[in-house]
C-alpha cells in the first residue's frame, strides 16, 4: 500500500509502465490500443509518470560484448570504517565510475555490492587498483566473475490491483 510520499498508480499506469519497460520504443498510439486509452491520454500519463520520476529514465540496453565489454564481475566491498563522509565519498566515486554498472549499499558480511564490466581481466585489475588499492578506507573486496550472464535487467515487476 502506498504511503503519503508515493506517487499514487491507477491500473492504466501499471499497464503502460510495464509496456515500456519491455520497450520503451513502444509508440503512444501502440500503447493507447493495447490500454484502452487514447494517445492523448497515453502521452499525459507518460509525462506524469517521468515527472514524478516513477519513470527514471528511458535508455537502450547495450550487450557490453557488442562494445568491447566481455567480462562482468559481482564485486562484494567492506570498508575500513563506516562514517558517514566516507560512505558518501565512495558513494559519489562509484556513481561517477563508468567501469560500474550497478552499486548498492547493503547489509550482511559486506558493504557494497558492484556490477562490474571490463574488456578483460587486464582491465579488471586496473580498475581494482585505481579503484580499490589507492582507497585506504577499503578494507577488503571479494570478486565473482560472471560465467553465463542467466538474466539481467532492471524491469521492476507491476502487478494491476483490484480496484
Amino acid at each position: 500500500m502506498p504511503n503519503s510520499s508515493t506517487p499514487s498508480i491507477d491500473n492504466f499506469d501499471r499497464k503502460i509502465l510495464n509496456i515500456v519497460q519491455a520497450s520503451n520504443r513502444t509508440t503512444s498510439d501502440q500503447i493507447a490500443e493495447q490500454v484502452g486509452l487514447s494517445p492523448a491520454a497515453v502521452q499525459r500519463r507518460l509525462k506524469r509518470l517521468r515527472e514524478q520520476k516513477i519513470i527514471h529514465a528511458d535508455v537502450s540496453v547495450i550487450d557490453p560484448k557488442a562494445v568491447g565489454n566481455a567480462m562482468t564481475f559481482v564485486v562484494q566491498v567492506t570498508l575500513e570504517r563506516e562514517r558517514v563522509d566516507l560512505m558518501h565519498n565512495f558513494k559519489k566515486e562509484m556513481k561517477t565510475n563508468r567501469s560500474v554498472q550497478q552499486c548498492y549499499y547493503v547489509t550482511g558480511s559486506s558493504d557494497f555490492i558492484l556490477i562490474v564490466t571490463a574488456a578483460d581481466m587486464a582491465g579488471y585489475d586496473t580498475f581494482t587498483r585505481e579503484t580499490f588499492f589507492d582507497n585506504a578506507n577499503i578494507k577488503n573486496f571479494q570478486t565473482n566473475v560472471v560465467m553465463d550472464p542467466v538474466k539481467t535487467g532492471l524491469t521492476v515487476p507491476i502487478d494491476e490491483v483490484a480496484e
